[in-house]
C-alpha cells in the first residue's frame, strides 16, 4: 500500500518484531477491510532465510500456531515445526552420572500438540514475506521514530528526522529497549538476572522422539528442544562469568561443555549453527497504553527464558489489541480512542504481571544448589508429577488456553 505523509494513517506500528510483523498482517487482514497500517523497521526488511542464522528457537503454543494459522503464515511454517510430545524435567547437579526425571508431562490435547519447536529465523522469515506480499501494508524500511507528540489530529511521529506522519494509534514494537515506551515517559520495574542466555542449534546420534528436556542445573536451566531430524535448539543459563568464558571456547571445547549439560539420551552432539549469547533481565512497563499509544511485545515486558513463553506473550498482545482495535473500528470508534486501549491495557495486564513474577521465582528457586532447597523442590515436582488434573491446567495455561482467550488465539478471524 502507498500512502503521502501528509495523510493520517490509522495505525503506525514501530518495530519490525514477531508481535509488529503479526499485528500488522492482523489489522490488514480483518473481515471487512481493515485499519490503514503502516510498519516501520529501523534496518532492513529483508525476507530471505538469512545464511547466519539466528540459533533460538521458540516453544510456539498452541494458540500462537492458531493465531499465524489466521494470518495466513502457518502453512509456509509447518513443515519446519517439530511437534512436542512430551516434556522431562530432571533436577541435578552437573557431575550427577544419573539424572532421574522428576516430572512428566505430556503436551497433546484433545488430539492438538500444544508446544510446538520452531526456529526463530523461520518464523521471522514468514511474516516477513507474508507483510511485504500484503497490499494493504505500506513499509517503511529502514526507517525510525526518533520523537513523537500527541496533536489535535492524532500522534505526530518525526521519522529519521523527516516531515514524518501522523498516526491515530502508534504502536510501540520496537523491543526490550523500546525507544517509544522512553519517549512517551512510561517507566519499567525489573532488573538483571546476573545471568547469560546460551543458545545452539545441535544435531545428535539418536532419535528425541518431540521429547523436549529440561535440566534444572545449578547456574540455571538447560533446555534441549526438539526440532525436525536429528536435530535440537539447546537453550541455557549461565552465570555471566562462565557464560563469557564459555563462548569465548573453541568448537570442539564448547561442544563438550554442551554435552556435558545434555547427557547421554540422545547420543554425541554436533553444531550445527553457530551460538549466541546475550544478558538475561527482566522488565515490565509500567503501563501497557497511553495517550493514542499502545505498547506490544518486547516493549511491554522481558522474561526469563526459562518456560519459552516470551514470543507466546507477545502474540497475546498482539491478538488482544488487535481484536480492540478491529471491534472499535466496527462501532465508529477511532482507533485511538481511550476506551479501546483501556480495555487492552486491563486485558493484557494481569497476565504480564503474573508471568513476569513466575519465571522469576522459577529462575530463583531452581537455580539454587542448596541441599535443603532441591530436597524440597524435587519433592514438589513428584507430588505434581502425580496430579494428572495439574499437569493438564499447566499445559492449558502455556498454551494459552485460559482466561478471556482473543479470537485470533482460537484461529477465528477478526
Amino acid at each position: 500500500m502507498a500512502f503521502e505523509t501528509s495523510q493520517t494513517i490509522d495505525v503506525a506500528i514501530a518495530g519490525g518484531s514477531f508481535a509488529g510483523l503479526a499485528l500488522a498482517l492482523a489489522l490488514a487482514q480483518a473481515e471487512g477491510g481493515g485499519p490503514s497500517v503502516v510498519l516501520l523497521e529501523r534496518g532492513p526488511l529483508d525476507a530471505a532465510f538469512p545464511e547466519r542464522r539466528d540459533p533460538r528457537a521458540f516453544a510456539l503454543s498452541a494458540g500462537s500456531k492458531r493465531l499465524l494459522e489466521a494470518i495466513g503464515v502457518w502453512g509456509a511454517l509447518a513443515e519446519h515445526a517439530q511437534e512436542v510430545a512430551a516434556i522431562d524435567i530432571t533436577d541435578s547437579a552437573l557431575a550427577d552420572a544419573v539424572r532421574p526425571i522428576l516430572l512428566s508431562y505430556e503436551t497433546m490435547a484433545a488430539g492438538e500438540p500444544q508446544m510446538l519447536i520452531l526456529e526463530a529465523d523461520r518464523l521471522r522469515s514468514a511474516l516477513i514475506e507474508a507483510v511485504r506480499s500484503e497490499p494493504r501494508i505500506a513499509v517503511m524500511a529502514p526507517a525510525e521514530v526518533t520523537a513523537t507528540d500527541v496533536t489535535a489530529g492524532g500522534r505526530r511521529a518525526v521519522v529519521d528526522g523527516a516531515d514524518g506522519l501522523t498516526t491515530r494509534l502508534l504502536v510501540a514494537a520496537d523491543g526490550a529497549r523500546s525507544r517509544i515506551r522512553s519517549m512517551a515517559d512510561i517507566g519499567v520495574v525489573g532488573g538483571t538476572f546476573r545471568q547469560q542466555g546460551i543458545a545452539v542449534i545441535v544435531g545428535h546420534e539418536h532419535e528425541h522422539g518431540g521429547r523436549a528436556v529440561q535440566h534444572f542445573l545449578p547456574a540455571g536451566p538447560f533446555a534441549l528442544l526438539p526440532l525436525p531430524g536429528r536435530r535440537s535448539c539447546i537453550t541455557w543459563s549461565e552465570s555471566e562469568t562462565r557464560a563469557r568464558e564459555i563462548m569465548a571456547l573453541d568448537d570442539p571445547a564448547f561442544l563438550e561443555e554442551a554435552q556435558r549439560r545434555a547427557g547421554w539420551r540422545l547420543g554425541t552432539l554436533t553444531l550445527e549453527s553457530g551460538r549466541a549469547s546475550w544478558p538475561l533481565t527482566g522488565h515490565l512497563a509500567r503501563s501497557l497504553a497511553g495517550p493514542r499509544l499502545a505498547l506490544v511485545g518486547d516493549a511491554v515486558r522481558s522474561v526469563h527464558p526459562i518456560a519459552g513463553q516470551g514470543v507466546n506473550l507477545g502474540f497475546r498482545d498482539v491478538a488482544a489489541l488487535a481484536e480492540v482495535i478491529v471491534e472499535g473500528v466496527r462501532l465508529g470508534l477511532d482507533v485511538g480512542d481511550a476506551t479501546l486501549l483501556t480495555r487492552y491495557e486491563r486485558w493484557r495486564r494481569a497476565d504480564g504481571v503474573q508471568s513476569a513474577a513466575a519465571f522469576a521465582a522459577l529462575n530463583a528457586l531452581f537455580s539454587s544448589d542448596s541441599i535443603a532447597v532441591r530436597t524440597l523442590r524435587d519433592a514438589g515436582l513428584g507430588v505434581v508429577d502425580r496430579l494428572p488434573a495439574l499437569k493438564s491446567l499447566i499445559v492449558a495455561e502455556a498454551a494459552g488456553a485460559t482466561g478471556e482467550v482473543p479470537r485470533l488465539l482460537e484461529g477465528l478471524p477478526l
